[in-house]
């Protein structure tokens, strides 16, 4: 038979009860344990990082940028007269020497000139000699006419003495002496004048001789300078070095064409660019902030990049210089310094290579340093991550930085020697105050 059970129904409600109170408890406790936990730490591949520790001793104040090579000296061949361009026998990028010709001219209408000049020149030479034949007969009929007036003078002398002994004796009349005088004087003056028209017309034959042989020597000049100008048709390099560049631009990049054969050239027109390869120097463009610490005198080191015949020593590449010239105008916040080369240039070396230049500004004795931040300028106070204890966590603090190298800053605060901190872009991360590093 059935037994009815009593006193089930509170013992559920019991139950419940007890169940609800456990429940309340855990999850008040839960809430708890929430609200007292940290948020969980942002973390950072540490194989992504660039770490430096902090050290003090003597650092070197370096400068850096990137250049290139350029001449010293640079030839630039003109156009000595209008010209067509018939023949290009060595391009852009060819070793030459003085008699290296570069490209063939023409112009017909300098070399018709050239022939009428030696025209015009043999021509007067030919007047010249003519001229000559001229004077000297000129002067010898002059002579004749001397030497007949003053025969003829001598013989009147002679026959106004003779009158004169006559009328001492007797034997003439006073009127034919003084006819016989009178005739004598008269040639007496006519030799004079004569002796007189001998000697100028020596002088007239030397100014006449010598006005002709300026214009041949003139004449000479002209076709001296035309065979010169027909000559410069065969352009030739005039220096040793390498040609750069043929015409004023290289290509379509400069906005214009570069020589070709039937282009027709101007007089003074740009023909041809040779660099002296044997006088080089480096020029770098070093940005306007770390320019203004730049001396000439300054000692730097080129590095070419030039291995040494595929051995590997890159040493080989690298050549001693000094600050030569500082361009005093910036260019795209840029200013272009120019190096002096002392030391010998490596084998291979050319113009327009790339170069990378370390230009050494000062030695500082004893002072904290770190390796130069990713992010952060000379003089300023920057926030970067310092490696906690446990070398598993980083810490956001504030450092203040002083002067600058190219691979190193100098530290002013917030940092002490032996830290180790984190020098790459953090900018992501800088709104935590820590991070943990993976």
């Amino acid at each position: 038979m059935d037994v009815q059970r009593t006193g089930v129904k509170k013992r559920k409600a019991i139950r419940a009860v007890i169940a609800g109170m456990f429940v309340l408890v855990a999850g008040t406790g839960l809430f708890v344990w929430v609200r007292q936990m940290q948020p969980a730490l942002a973390s950072v591949e540490g194989g992504t990082l660039w770490p430096d520790t902090v050290k003090r001793g003597p650092m070197l104040r370096q400068v850096h940028g990137i250049g290139s090579l350029v001449p010293e000296e640079v030839v630039w061949i003109s156009a000595m007269t209008e010209g067509r361009v018939e023949r290009i026998f060595v391009q852009p990028g060819t070793l030459v020497r003085p008699d290296t010709p570069i490209m063939q001219l023409s112009n017909p209408t300098l070399t018709e000139a050239l022939v009428t000049a030696q025209f015009d020149l043999k021509q007067a030479e030919a007047n010249l000699a003519d001229l000559a034949v001229t004077l000297q007969s000129s002067t010898f009929d002059k002579q004749a006419v001397a030497a007949q007036v003053n025969s003829e003078y001598n013989a009147a002398k002679l026959a106004a003495d003779r009158d004169r002994q006559l009328v001492k004796y007797g034997l003439l009349a006073e009127l034919e002496l003084k006819l016989s005088e009178n005739k004598a004087q008269q040639l007496e003056f006519r030799n004079q004048l004569e002796e007189k028209r001998l000697a100028i017309i020596h002088k007239s034959v030397e100014a006449q001789t010598a006005a002709q042989q300026v214009k041949i020597e003139s004449l000479k000049s002209t076709v001296e300078l035309k065979r010169h100008q027909v000559e410069q048709l065969l352009v030739r390099a005039g220096v040793t070095g390498v040609l750069q560049q043929l015409g004023n631009a290289t290509g379509a990049a400069t906005g214009a064409q570069p020589l070709e054969v039937g282009q027709n050239m101007a007089a003074g027109a740009i023909l041809a660019k040779i660099a002296q390869q044997d006088k080089l120097k480096a020029q770098l463009k070093i940005t306007e902030t770390e320019a203004r610490d730049i001396a000439v005198g300054q000692p730097t080191s080129i590095d070419t990049r030039i291995l040494d015949n595929g051995s590997g020593d890159a040493r080989k590449g690298l050549i001693s210089g000094r600050v030569s010239r500082i361009d005093p105008a910036a260019v795209a916040g840029t200013v272009l310094v120019d190096i002096a080369l002392t030391g010998s240039l490596p084998s291979g070396t050319r113009p327009d290579l790339g170069v990378d230049g370390t230009i050494d500004i000062e030695r500082l004795n004893e002072v904290l340093f770190v390796g130069r931040p990713t992010v952060g300028q000379p003089n300023s106070t920057v926030s970067m991550f310092r490696y906690d204890a446990d070398g598993k966590t980083a810490s956001r603090v504030s450092v203040k930085l002083g002067r600058a190298s190219a691979t190193t800053m100098e530290v002013l605060g917030g940092l002490n020697v032996g830290d180790r901190v984190i020098l790459s872009d953090m900018t992501q991360q800088i709104q935590y105050n820590k991070i943990a590093i993976k």
